[in-house]
């Protein structure tokens, strides 16, 4: 699958990987997860799930939210995750060409969670 890598304090980089599971999770250093700060709603970031919490550093901002750890870019076609095409590696490569410099305490003050009582 032709994914969009973005690496912690590197530029973006297309590169392939595999589809199941397993190449998921290598990608990402962990549980995945996706993400959807992204406009288009053909791709999808996937992320690790605890990256935060198991203390991976800051990648990029999103307004007023960090990724942490490295994440992977997509396509999504509403039932999995699929190849990117060239127009979009382009895209997203580009997007992500410069990396962030993020302390490890932006990344801790960007967790939380939201407790609803019943």
């Amino acid at each position: 699958m032709k994914v969009v890598m973005v690496e912690p304090n590197k530029p973006a980089y297309a590169t392939e990987i595999g589809s199941d599971y397993q190449s998921l999770h290598n990608a990402v250093g962990g549980l995945i997860e996706p993400i959807y700060y992204l406009d288009d709603p053909n791709v999808v970031m996937v992320g690790n799930e605890e990256a935060k919490l198991i203390g991976l550093e800051g990648n990029r901002r999103f307004g007023d939210r960090i990724i942490a750890g490295t994440f992977f870019i997509c396509g999504d076609n509403g039932e999995d995750f699929c190849s990117l095409t060239d127009e979009q590696c382009e895209k997203y490569v580009h997007k992500f060409a410069e990396p962030h410099e993020i302390t490890q305490d932006e990344v801790e003050q960007d967790m939380g969670c939201i407790i609803i009582g019943l």
